[in-house]
């Protein structure tokens, strides 16, 4: 399984992004550009010691992930992508060990050409009046029920 993180603004939710995956073996791809510096070095000093623990990729574009993408799809699998425009709650979808689960860019979320090259579209459902949680938190949301869904097969 995979996490994907859309052109990420917030250093901060990278990290816990980034612990998440290291603690459950999941895969990162990171679109870029960040609303911020990414390298290793500022990763380490925010607290992020794991990263070594992390199968990291980071992707210059849209594009060039699209294309890492169609190269490797036994990699990639299905493209799941939460967003608080998705009509499909994340806890009724069937999850398979090969799906890349995306968030979008803490600022704006993804553009809608993002949104439609998605191959499905997950919300975690809300209390009315209320818009999002944030991206750190929604990814462990989703990816916890696909690992549980899954029975947690890299955790052992």
């Amino acid at each position: 399984m995979r996490l994907v993180l859309f052109e990420p603004d917030i250093p901060q939710n990278t990290g816990t992004l980034l612990r998440l995956a290291a603690c459950w073996n999941l895969a990162v791809d990171v679109i870029l550009p960040c609303g911020f510096v990414f390298d290793d070095r500022r990763m380490k000093r925010a607290g992020m010691d794991y990263l070594a623990e992390v199968e990291l990729h980071r992707h210059a574009s849209w594009t060039a992930y699209q294309a890492w993408r169609a190269e490797n799809p036994l990699l990639a699998g299905r493209l799941l992508l939460l967003s608080t425009k998705a009509a499909s709650p994340y806890h009724d979808f069937a999850y398979r060990s090969d799906d890349s689960v995306m968030v979008g860019r803490e600022s704006s979320g993804v553009p809608d050409s993002v949104h439609a090259a998605a191959d499905h579209r997950l919300v975690i459902p809300l209390r009315p009046g209320m818009r999002s949680l944030n991206v750190a938190i929604a990814a462990a949301i989703v990816t916890a029920e696909a690992l549980r869904q899954t029975g947690f097969s890299d955790l052992s």
